[in-house]
């Protein structure tokens, strides 16, 4: 409760005042990931209220359609995102919105036509890290642990270079164990188990300029890793969603 609080109409008096009284809507792809969402949020934008709103059944959704080999993110699922999306900013009139499943990168473009008609900015929290992964250059390690996350996960870097006129080259790293550790409370084990993906890698595939984890979730590793230890253990800057999509948001609801 110290963490999440409960709802209240008052707003937090610290921090950046240009930011006070600010609403950012959250949509996340399954309920758990709040309490990540929550974290990064108040980190780096503890001025501004954090409004969520998500659903297990998403989840489950993609990954049934996953394992089907079915499209992922399902059409269905899309459309969901899309009012949720209307429905914080009819229910609240947020400021923003905010996509944090990487799964559902994909209803990026079709939440950003819903909301345009309010005059709501829409920011998908890979992109930011995306665009810097792209623009360091070099050779990027993909890592995630979570499977249906993976082929959104590689699309969005690809597109962002294109985007960017930028060529890329990635190598993608799975590790499924991490996910169940962290669904245990193992952070630490989680955190382990992405090391010993990463140096795996680097010494079949590397080096590496850049190490992109590819899920909010998987943000918990700088809690191990923080930045200046990361590079010096792993050879290159390790970026998670949770620092450079909540510091994107920031940007955009400072106008920048």
């Amino acid at each position: 409760m110290k963490l999440t609080g409960v709802p209240t109409l008052s707003f937090p008096q610290i921090g950046d005042p240009r930011l006070q009284g600010k609403k950012l809507g959250i949509v996340n792809g399954s309920n758990w990931i709040s309490l990540w969402s929550t974290w990064f949020g108040k980190q780096i934008i503890p001025e501004v209220k954090l409004v969520q709103v998500g659903n297990e059944g998403v989840q489950l959704n993609f990954m049934e359609a996953f394992h089907r080999k079915e499209p992922c993110p399902p059409q269905i699922n899309i459309e969901l995102f899309c009012r949720y999306a209307e429905d914080l900013y009819r229910l609240y009139r947020v400021d923003a919105i905010l996509i944090t499943c990487s799964t559902m990168n994909r209803s990026a473009g079709s939440v950003r036509n819903t909301m345009a008609s309010y005059g709501v900015p829409v920011v998908q929290i890979d992109e930011a890290m995306m665009e810097e992964a792209v623009l360091r250059g070099g050779k990027v390690l993909v890592v995630a642990t979570h499977g249906p996350t993976v082929q959104s996960t590689q699309s969005l870097l690809q597109e962002t270079a294109v985007r960017l006129g930028k060529k890329i080259d990635f190598s993608g790293a799975t590790v499924e164990e991490a996910f169940e550790l962290l669904g245990e409370g193992e952070i630490e084990g989680h955190n382990k188990a992405v090391a010993e993906a990463i140096h795996h890698a680097r010494k079949n595939e590397g080096p590496f300029s850049t190490i992109v984890l590819a899920q909010l979730s998987m943000a918990v590793f700088k809690f191990s890793w923080p930045d200046g230890l990361a590079e010096q253990e792993f050879g290159a800057p390790v970026l998670t969603s949770g620092e450079t999509g909540f510091r994107r948001v920031r940007e955009v609801l400072l106008g920048e």
